[in-house]
């Protein structure tokens, strides 16, 4: 029994020299099998070779197999964070290199945070644990990354070029503290459907190589100290989110020229003006529409060529529109939210609205519309919530709900 066991320790060890198997395994194994050999537990031949191959599986797979260049760039990318800031409980505080294999397998190590393909690491997705520290510009040294994920962290300082990261597909980088402008060097990952920037310090423009990302479908830059005007956006653009920046100028069919699938703009709490144009509700996939709290003057709508526009949401809420309302939106025949109040429209509320079926939400309050409001609003035929209030309206009964909020004094609406 003795000799069984001295051979076992002998091929573990050999084993271990040559795989580098992590050394709590190898005094398990050689444990377990000993006691049973002490307790003259009588093991088959066969079985015990079977044990010895499954063993050396185990051993194999857990040899060094992660690019030394992977590895070199997870290191520094570990190094530029503070010590202080990785609990042992998140995911970079089971990072031990000098334990484990970044991409060896099973985890006992790098228990999460990273996923790899064939010895190069293809997502660097880590938990939001706080951690504070710059991002390294060794991460583009990961040139097999598809996802790089670290949303909800302390990272600071300027995000650094990125050019050898030419099959990255994803890169969400929100609710950081990243600084300066955006880097140009972004706009060279062909391969970006999806960038998320958004709840950050960036300040600077936008890059005008932006619309080189052809495959990008999703774009987030929201609460950043961006400004300058919109450039020319990528083609395949589906979602576009650049809300509560001080991002100024009009919006001009240029940048959005070519956007056949564009369903989602979001670009509130900015400073555009001048007028919205025809062409922009005319978007073959625009589905909702946020362009609220900004300085917009005019608005001009035609009916959609399209008559399965999906357009549904519209909010062009506290900006400076005057004139009349615009009674083409009625055209659009999946429109259910529409928001208009705190601006400058005159005039009655077209009755075509009372009369559209779609329409589940109403806010006009905050303008200066005048006469009878349609009695289609208040006939029980129609459910839409809103308001109408602080206008100039007459005859809105206060048994609406629509009506709760009153109406402006005469003594303003006489010098509308």
């Amino acid at each position: 029994m003795k000799s069984s066991t001295l051979l076992l320790q002998t091929s573990v060890q050999t084993s271990h020299l040559h795989s580098h198997i992590n050394l709590q395994e190898s005094r398990f194994f050689i444990s377990t099998m000993s006691k049973l050999l002490e307790n003259n537990i009588l093991i088959p031949k066969s079985f015990f070779l079977l044990i010895l191959v499954c063993f050396s599986l185990i051993i194999s797979s857990t040899k060094s197999v992660t690019f030394s260049s992977d590895t070199a760039a997870l290191q520094a990318f570990k190094s530029s964070i503070k010590p202080s800031s990785i609990q042992p409980y998140s995911c970079l505080g089971s990072w031990n290199f000098t334990a484990a294999d970044p991409c060896s397998i099973p985890r006992i190590y790098f228990t999460c945070g990273l996923l790899c393909n064939g010895g190069r690491v293809t997502q660097l997705t880590l938990d939001s644990a706080g951690y504070t520290g710059t991002l390294t510009p060794l991460v583009s040294n990961l040139s097999q990354l598809i996802t790089l994920d670290l949303a909800g962290n302390k990272f600071y300082g300027p995000i650094p070029p990125l050019y050898l990261l030419t099959n990255l597909q994803t890169l969400i980088l929100r609710f950081n503290s990243f600084s300066g402008a955006v880097p140009p060097s972004l706009t060279t990952l062909k391969s970006l459907e999806s960038l998320d920037l958004s709840h950050n310090d960036l300040s600077g423009s936008l890059p005008d190589s932006l619309s080189e990302l052809g495959s990008l479908r999703r774009l987030d830059f929201s609460f950043n100290k961006l400004a300058g005007s919109l450039p020319k956006l990528p083609v395949n653009l589906i979602e576009l989110a650049i809300k509560a920046n001080s991002l100024s100028g009009s919006l001009y069919n240029s940048s959005f020229d070519g956007l056949t699938q564009l369903e989602v703009v979001e670009l509130s709490e900015n400073s555009f003006a001048g007028t919205i144009d025809s062409w922009f509700f005319l978007l073959p996939a625009l589905q909702q529409v946020d362009l609220a709290n900004n300085s917009f003057t005019r608005v001009d709508v035609w009916k959609p060529i399209n008559v399965n526009s999906d357009l549904v949401a519209v909010d062009l809420g506290f900006n400076k529109i005057e004139g009349y309302m615009p009674v083409n939106l009625v055209a659009y025949p999946v429109l259910s939210s529409l928001t208009l109040r705190y601006n400058r429209l005159r005039g009655p509320i077209p009755w075509e609205y009372s009369k559209k079926e779609s329409l589940k939400r109403l806010f006009l309050d905050g303008n200066f519309l005048s006469g009878s409001p349609p009695a289609g609003f208040f006939s029980g035929a129609t459910s839409i919530s809103g308001s109408l209030g602080d206008n100039c309206l007459q005859d809105c009964p206060a048994s609406s709900q629509l009506c709760f909020k009153s109406q402006k004094p005469s003594s303003i609406c006489q010098h509308v």
